[in-house]
């Protein structure tokens, strides 16, 4: 994670869906392939695992 007093997660404008997984690799420091790829894999077995959480962040998390 990134050592600042000021990071906070916000969506991202240029996302590629709703900017949930850029805002989280941001926030993270880690790629947002990794984040996008696991939403991808909780998305296979039925799509509500993957599909639930991230229109609940792309809610709550406020844009950039």
């Amino acid at each position: 994670m990134k050592e600042s007093s000021e990071t906070k997660l916000l969506r991202r404008q240029n996302g590629m869906v709703g900017g949930v997984c850029g805002g989280l690799a941001e926030f993270t420091g880690i790629s947002a392939f990794w984040y996008r790829l696991l939403f991808l894999i909780l998305m296979l077995p039925g799509g509500v695992p993957g599909l639930l959480p991230y229109l609940l962040l792309w809610i709550v998390v406020p844009k950039k």
